[in-house]
């Protein structure tokens, strides 16, 4: 008898690949939403052409619907298949709630932004698991997910990613600008309680710099669990079911029963739940055990700093060859701000910003769009992340017609923790040529991170509303959750890749009998 994976994102595909390892066999259940053969002729026609040879056309066709996509939607290839409608997930009245749910075969990882770090042990010390724990399951992940990037000042805080032997994808010239800046202002960086290192990014060799990493690379060379999940499929003892939309789990005796939409029952030995926060809590209040009950997540609060560069560029930043995936990572370990890191992940230059000023600034200024051009030019953007203790918690809640009713809990300290964190960024990185706007920057919606989990968190001794260290519910022997939602809380840092090394850990250990 199989075990069933229920969802083909990060976490499912290294759940399965876990179990696969041992000799289990797996039959992956997913929605499977896939983008449609007019997306896979408008890639093959795109890659076919090296991107210095693109017309100017060509360009601005792959890129034109993502700047027409609905506000809050983020598209890929031309199409929003990735992410399902709010409407679809949550009831009526959470529209302040901007995490999404997947049912898209690969799940989020179709649309993520690609930075990967480990966990620092100082900021899960109060997990039942640590980083040591993590460590070869990271390396695991690894080779199913590139990993790119170089050995630098990033390193001492998190050795659980080793980037000995590992290639960078070419950083943009801005970014090696403050990367050169950065090694000549070290000293005074890390007085300041501030370490920056080239951005790790899970993007394959062979970068080709076109400059449409935003808008779905047409070489598919930044990873997608959709590629794992591919190869998993030539693996024997492996099967994956598409159109499968899971309603709920429980167990009977010696095996699991998982029902469809459709009413009918899918039975195995065990389930390993991978179907993403929002996803996952649907199906375990639907679920015995949990039917009824709330479920907390929580948030990684996120905003956006712009800052100007002071110095000239050795280029203009908009003409290729560049990418515009985050170029550098900010760590901030200041326990005036928090006791835990701050994380931020720094962008230079591309097309949204020129248009972003143009909408927010030009019709103040008439006449105005050259200048925003070239102030564009000069824009450099940090996106901030704080650790859950200082971010928002939003309860979950199954309403009547199935889909989830969110409730805010609002933590108070969220919005001061933020603007100081901002300020730490503004002044640390001074020494490097940025000016702050402070001014004008943005908090995310709850939910905007995407950094969000521990509605179910792993305990060692678990009790109603928790997990233990296997992820399996209060009460559960057979059920594992294996995504974000089994966090116990959740670092600043990015979560896909410790999301992966924990699922990749729960299948290496669960029992088979």
């Amino acid at each position: 008898m199989s075990d069933l994976v229920i969802g083909s994102g990060p976490a499912g595909v290294s759940v399965a690949r876990a179990l696969l390892a041992r000799g289990r066999n797996v039959t992956m259940l997913d929605a499977g939403v896939e983008p449609g053969p007019e997306v896979t002729d408008r890639v093959q026609q795109m890659s076919r052409t090296r991107a210095e040879d693109w017309s100017a056309e060509a360009r601005t066709a792959w890129m034109e619907p993502q700047f027409q996509a609905p506000e809050g939607e983020v598209w890929r290839y031309g199409t929003g298949y990735a992410l399902a409608s709010s409407a679809r997930t949550l009831a009526e009245g959470a529209d302040w709630f901007a995490l999404r749910a997947s049912r898209a075969a690969g799940g989020l990882s179709n649309v993520w932004g690609a930075a990967v770090l480990p966990y620092r042990q100082a900021d899960i010390d109060d997990w039942p698991i640590t980083t040591d724990d993590l460590a070869p399951h990271y390396r695991a992940v690894a080779e199913i997910m590139p990993v790119s990037g170089q050995k630098d000042g990033l390193q001492n805080l998190f050795p659980a990613c080793d980037m000995t032997g590992r290639t960078p994808v070419p950083p943009t010239a801005q970014a090696e600008m403050l990367l050169a800046r950065s090694r000549q202002k070290a000293k005074a960086l890390q007085g300041a309680g501030m370490h920056v290192g080239l951005a790790r990014q899970a993007v394959g060799p062979g970068c080709q710099t076109c400059g449409l990493c935003l808008h779905g690379c047409p070489w598919s060379l930044i990873w997608s669990a959709r590629q794992a999940r591919t190869t998993l499929q030539a693996e024997p003892g492996f099967a994956y079911r598409a159109d499968h939309v899971v309603r709920q789990v429980r167990e009977e005796g010696d095996e699991v029963a998982v029902t469809l939409a459709d009413g009918s029952d899918v039975r195995g030995n065990r389930v390993f739940l991978a179907a993403g926060v929002l996803e996952s809590a649907r199906i375990l209040l639907a679920s015995p055990g949990l039917r009824g009950k709330e479920l907390v997540l929580k948030d990684s609060q996120q905003a956006f700093l712009p800052m100007l560069h002071r110095w000239r560029a050795p280029r203009r930043p908009d003409v290729l060859p560049y990418q515009t995936l985050p170029q550098l990572f900010a760590e901030l370990d200041d326990p005036t701000v928090s006791r835990q890191l701050v994380h931020a992940q720094i962008y230079t230059w591309n097309e949204y910003y020129a248009r972003d000023l143009k909408q927010n600034y030009g019709n103040r200024i008439p006449g105005s769009g050259p200048l925003l051009e070239a102030l564009a030019r000069r824009l450099i953007v940090a996106q901030v992340f704080l650790h859950s203790d200082h971010s928002h918690e939003i309860a979950l809640r199954l309403a009547e017609d199935g889909r989830l009713r969110p409730e805010l809990n609002e933590n108070p300290a969220t919005a001061e923790t933020m603007r100081a964190a901002l300020a730490r960024y503004g002044r640390a990185l001074r020494g490097l040529g940025l000016t702050s706007l402070s001014f004008a920057a943005r908090f995310g919606a709850p939910g905007a991170s995407f950094h969000v989990g521990g509605d179910l968190p792993m305990s060692d001794d678990p009790g109603p509303g928790e997990s233990d260290v296997l992820g399996r519910p209060y009460g559960a022997t057979r059920i594992h959750v294996v995504d974000a939602s089994v966090l116990p809380t959740i670092p600043a840092t990015t979560i896909t890749f410790s999301v992966m090394a924990n699922a990749h850990r729960i299948g290496t250990l669960a029992p088979e009998a």
